[in-house]
This record gives C-alpha cells, sequence and structure tokens, in this order.
C-alpha cells in the first residue's frame, strides 16, 4: 500500500480533496471496464539534473495512473536535452524521434516543470516547440487530449506565474487543461526513500492530477468507440 493509500485509510475526517480523490477512482474502473484497451498516458518533465523533485513528482502522479488502469510512459530530464527546436531543420535525433511518437500515440498528457523566473525551463519550452512536428498529424499538436500539469517552485509567486504559463502553451496546443494542477513548495526531504510525497496534500495533489487526466482519456475512448 502506498503513502497515499495509507494516509486516506487512517484519517477519520478526510479534506474534500482527497475525498473527491477517491471517489474519482471508483468512476475510473467502472469506465475501464467498457474500454477495448488500455489509455496511454505520457508524463513529460523534469530537469537537467537526475531525481530532481520535478521529476519525482511526475513520477509519482503516473504511478497513480498506472494503478487506475493506465498504460504510462515517461519522458525525463535526461530525454529532454534536445537539440534547440529548428523548423526549418527535419533531421531529429533519436529522442525527438521517440518523443514525438509517443506524444503523437497519447490519449493523456501530464507535464511537469521547475519554474525558472516565472516561467517553464527552457528545456520544458523547447521540448514542447518539437510538438510542431504534429501540426499536420490526424490528431494535430494536442486536439482532444487532457493534459495535466505540475509545477515545482521555491517561491508561491514562481507557482502561479509558471502554471498560468504552461495552461496557455497547452490551450495554445489545442490541449484541454484538467480542472486541478498540481502546485508543489519545492525543499529538502520532499519526497521520501521511496520516491513517495512525505506530505499528504502533495501526495494527494499529484494523485488528482493522473486521476483527472485518466478519466478524461477513458471517457474520450469511450465516446470514440460508441
Amino acid at each position: 500500500m502506498n503513502i497515499i493509500d495509507r494516509n486516506l485509510n487512517q484519517q477519520a475526517e478526510k479534506p474534500e480533496t482527497e475525498r473527491r480523490a477517491k471517489k474519482r477512482v471508483t468512476g475510473t474502473g467502472e469506465l475501464q471496464s467498457k474500454l477495448t484497451r488500455k489509455p496511454l498516458i505520457i508524463g513529460l518533465g523534469g530537469t537537467t539534473r537526475p531525481d530532481s523533485s520535478t521529476e519525482k513528482a511526475l513520477r509519482y502522479a503516473l504511478t497513480c495512473a498506472a494503478s487506475l488502469g493506465a498504460d504510462v510512459e515517461l519522458i525525463g530530464g535526461a530525454d529532454l536535452m534536445l537539440p534547440l527546436y529548428d523548423p526549418s531543420n527535419p533531421v531529429r535525433d533519436a529522442s525527438a524521434q521517440r518523443m514525438i511518437e509517443l506524444l503523437r500515440k497519447a490519449d493523456g498528457l501530464i507535464l511537469a516543470s521547475p519554474s525558472y523566473h516565472g516561467a517553464v525551463s527552457g528545456m520544458m519550452k523547447n521540448a514542447l516547440d518539437y510538438v510542431e512536428d504534429l501540426a499536420k498529424a490526424p490528431r494535430p499538436y494536442f486536439h482532444d487530449i487532457a493534459v495535466g500539469s505540475i509545477i515545482c517552485a521555491n517561491g508561491a509567486q514562481a507557482l502561479g506565474a509558471t502554471l498560468s504559463n504552461l495552461r496557455s502553451i497547452v490551450h495554445a496546443l489545442r490541449g484541454w487543461n484538467t480542472p486541478f494542477a498540481a502546485t508543489i513548495q519545492a525543499g529538502p526531504n520532499l519526497f521520501n526513500e521511496l520516491d513517495e510525497p512525505t506530505s499528504t496534500d502533495v501526495a494527494t495533489s499529484l494523485r488528482l492530477v493522473g486521476v483527472q487526466v485518466v478519466q478524461f482519456a477513458q471517457m474520450s475512448m469511450l465516446a470514440q468507440q460508441a
């Protein structure tokens, strides 16, 4: 049993956010039973630093999505050290090709970025610029895809500004921003030795991002099956 499930079971009085998250988990199971395949949820984000708080948060949200029956793939910080996007040059390295192909197949996305001076990191923005390669795809950009957002920052002001920045990018790429996003105040001991959040609030927030992305993906897939 992971930390969030353990905490949810132990608390007699559950905060409203936790009750909603648990209720939505039940809904995702009911939807999945009606589908012919599992939704593919892609997590994209991180920093140049291995095992950054941003990437750990993304991994936890993907783990929550997988627990709901989704297939998940991570495009982490090491995979995002791509050449500067050049629309005039069609040549793509192996990492860029993998990223674009996974995004092409995705039923849902979870994006995670640190806040650098009130905006997403340059590495993250460069990776998202590569989505232009999907402009003429049968499903262009992030069209009809639910996109959950995770922001990690050292200051409250940076969290809000960066979340707005990332959601504006998603909107420009025709994605559906999930109603809930996780904004995490970075600091020491944010995750334990198992890479689980030490804070119940952080765990619940990341889980809710995963739940909403999976649930929207399932509803969209169910509508296409009809």
